[in-house]
């Protein structure tokens, strides 16, 4: 077989987006997760802000939905895997889930989807700066979207709870 010099460019392409491959993968494990700890949220939060912040959690769920649907498609164009089961998510996630509480207030609810966003920005921004050095524009095009949406909801929870944005 004769290697050219474009199969080998296209080889070390291969190659060198395995750490975007990675952290893509690692973003499919980190949504999934995320998606569950809003939906317990979703479910367990009473009182005050109840009707306003109930069908918020909806659209949040949604929006990362999205973003996990882009990113495992964008893993698997690129040649990889995404993980899909419930195992692999709890294993690979780095967010850790707790027992859903009636009696927390409602400012303990946003707090923690605030910790959730904050979690996904901070990984986004790894995510950026792997694709980034791997040359995949695409990719990190993706992940600029998404940071900068979390990151305004992250101001808005941050306003409707008095506190400054950062």
């Amino acid at each position: 077989m004769t290697t050219t010099k474009s199969s080998v460019v296209n080889m070390n392409k291969v190659e060198a987006l395995q750490t975007t491959k990675a952290v893509l993968n690692q973003s499919v494990a980190d949504l999934s997760k995320a998606h569950s700890i809003l939906h317990q949220i979703h479910w367990y939060m009473r009182g005050q802000g109840f009707l306003v912040y109930h069908p918020k959690m909806d659209e949040y769920m949604e929006e990362l939905d999205g973003y996990l649907d882009e990113l495992s498609e964008r893993l698997i164009t690129l040649g990889g895997a995404p993980f899909s089961t419930l195992k692999e998510f709890d294993e690979q996630s780095k967010l850790i889930e707790v027992k859903g509480d009636f009696s927390l207030a409602m400012e303990e609810h946003l707090a923690r989807v605030i910790e959730v966003f904050q979690y996904l920005v901070s990984h986004f921004q790894t995510a950026l700066d792997v694709t980034d050095k791997d040359g995949d524009d695409v990719t990190n095009d993706i992940y600029v979207g998404a940071k900068a949406s979390l990151e305004k909801h992250i101001w808005m929870l941050k306003a409707e709870l008095g506190q400054a944005p950062r």
